[in-house]
C-alpha cells in the first residue's frame, strides 16, 4: 500500500472482511482483506478484526514474534497451497501474537489493537524491509553518498561478498574510502518530479466499481527511471537523470561518474535534448519522462536481453499532468524513444480483482515469454494502478 508520499508500506493495520473456508482443510481457511486473500488457522479471525497485514516482497526481522518464519528466511511471498489451487499473498498476524491489547467499542467492535487503527502504517515499527535488498535500497527514502558510489560500479557491487561488506555501517565506509570520490554527494530530488510506484489492484479494489474506459499497458519488471529537465530563464535549463531514489545531474555524468543503466538509457536515447525540444516547443517550464529500463542482470526476467533497453511510461508536462498514454506514445515515437506495449485502448474493468489478476498473465508483446502482469491508466492520465500476474510473481519472486 502506498501511503501520502507515494512510498510503498509493507506492513498496515487492516481489517479483515470475509472469511472464506478451503474446500478439503481442516485447520485453515482463507482470510479476506480487500483483494488479497491469506490463509489462516482457522478460527484465527473473524470478519469485523483488526490485524497487521505485510505484503509480498516484504522481510521481516530474525526476532520474536517471527521466529516462526525462520524456515522460510523470513521473508513474506506469494505461496500456492492444496495441489496449486490456493494461492496465498502476504501474511496476517494478531494483537496476541505481539502481546498487544485490544480496544472494542460498546457495539463490541474492534477499533484499535496495541493503540493502533486500520490503517496506521508499522513498516518502520515493526522494522520490515524488502527482502530484496537491491529493492531496500532502490525504494528507500534516503539518498547518500554510498548509493551513488554504488552505482558507479554495478557490477563490482553486485558481488556477493562485496554485497555482504556493503550491509555493514564498517563496510560502507570501508568501501568508500577506496571507491567513493566528491561527486557522490547527495543531489537534492527534484521537487517537480512524484516518484513512481503504483498501487496494487488488491489495495484499491474499490476501482473496479469505475466502469469507464482505461488504457491497459503491459508492466515491464526492471528498474524505473525517471528523465527531467526545467528551463532556467530563457536559454538555460537543469537536467537530471534518477533511479527511483538516486538522482545523477549533469557535471556528474560529465565528470564519468553515475555509469549505470540509468544514465546508459539517457545518453542511448538522448534523453536530455530531446526534453530540451518539448520544453520549448510546448512553453513548458518542466517537462518529465518516466519508464522502465530493463535487460541483463536488472530482475530475474532478462527478456533475452544481453544488454539494456527503456520503454517509458509517463510523459508529464507542467501545467499539465501525465499525458494520456496514446499521444505520449505518440510524441516519443518521434524522437525514436519507445514506449510501453498498450495492450488495450478502450478497456472495462471486470468485476472482481480474481478476473482482473487472471487477464494480467498473459504473453509479453516485447519476447513472447511471460509478463509480469498490466498497469492501468485513465483515459486522461490522472489515474493509474497495477495488477500483477500472480503466475508470475510464483515464477520469478518466489
Amino acid at each position: 500500500m502506498l501511503n501520502k508520499q507515494g512510498q510503498r508500506e509493507l506492513a498496515y493495520v487492516v481489517e479483515i472482511d470475509k472469511i472464506q473456508p478451503i474446500q478439503g482443510a481442516d485447520k485453515v481457511e482463507l482470510a479476506i482483506v480487500g483483494g488479497w486473500h491469506i490463509m489462516v488457522r482457522k478460527g484465527q479471525f473473524q470478519p469485523g478484526d483488526l490485524a497487521v497485514y505485510f505484503e509480498i516482497d516484504s522481510k521481516v526481522p530474525a526476532e520474536e514474534p517471527f521466529l516462526f518464519l525462520a524456515q522460510k528466511d523470513y521473508r513474506i511471498k506469494t505461496q500456492k497451497y492444496f495441489k496449486g489451487t490456493v494461492v496465498s499473498q502476504g501474511l496476517l498476524m494478531a494483537a496476541e501474537d505481539f502481546g498487544w491489547e485490544k480496544k472494542m467499542n460498546q457495539a463490541g467492535v474492534m477499533t484499535a489493537i496495541g493503540g493502533y487503527q486500520k490503517g496506521d502504517f508499522l513498516t518502520e515499527k515493526l522494522k520490515i524491509t524488502y527482502y530484496d535488498p537491491e529493492d531496500t535500497a532502490r525504494k528507500s527514502a534516503s539518498v547518500d553518498k554510498y548509493k551513488k558510489m554504488a552505482g558507479r560500479h554495478p557490477k563490482f557491487f553486485q558481488n556477493p561478498v562485496i554485497k555482504w561488506i556493503y550491509k555493514h555501517k564498517w563496510g560502507k565506509r570501508m568501501l568508500f574510502s577506496l571507491f567513493g570520490n566528491r561527486n557522490d554527494r547527495k543531489t537534492e530530488w527534484p521537487s517537480w518530479v512524484v516518484k513512481t510506484d503504483e498501487e496494487r489492484i488488491q489495495n484499491m479494489a474499490w476501482i473496479l466499481e469505475d466502469k469507464s474506459e482505461w488504457i491497459a499497458t503491459e508492466k515491464i519488471d526492471g528498474t524505473s527511471t525517471t528523465a527531467t529537465l526545467k528551463r532556467i530563464g530563457k536559454n538555460k535549463h537543469q537536467f537530471f537523470i534518477c533511479s527511483r531514489n538516486v538522482v545523477f545531474d549533469k557535471t556528474e555524468r560529465k565528470n564519468g561518474s553515475g555509469s549505470n543503466v540509468y544514465t546508459e538509457m539517457s545518453e542511448k536515447y538522448h534523453f536530455e535534448e530531446v526534453l530540451k525540444t518539448l520544453a520549448d516547443r510546448y512553453q513548458l517550464d518542466w517537462v518529465t519522462l518516466q519508464g522502465e529500463s530493463f535487460g541483463a542482470g536488472i530482475q530475474k526476467r532478462e527478456y533475452g536481453l544481453k544488454g539494456h533497453d527503456f520503454r517509458g511510461f509517463n510523459l508529464i508536462f507542467s501545467g499539465r499532468g501525465r499525458l494520456n498514454s496514446k499521444e505520449a506514445a505518440g510524441i516519443m515515437e518521434e524522437f525514436g524513444i519507445p514506449w510501453v506495449p498498450i495492450i488495450e485502448e478502450h478497456f472495462v474493468l471486470p468485476d472482481t480483482v480474481e478476473e482482473l489478476l487472471e487477464m494480467a498473465t498473459g504473453k509479453s508483446v516485447i519476447d513472447g515469454g511471460m509478463r509480469e502482469g498490466l498497469v492501468f491508466r485513465s483515459q486522461d492520465g490522472s489515474r493509474s494502478f497495477k495488477a500483477v500476474s500472480n503466475e508470475y510473481l510464483l515464477k520469478y519472486h518466489s
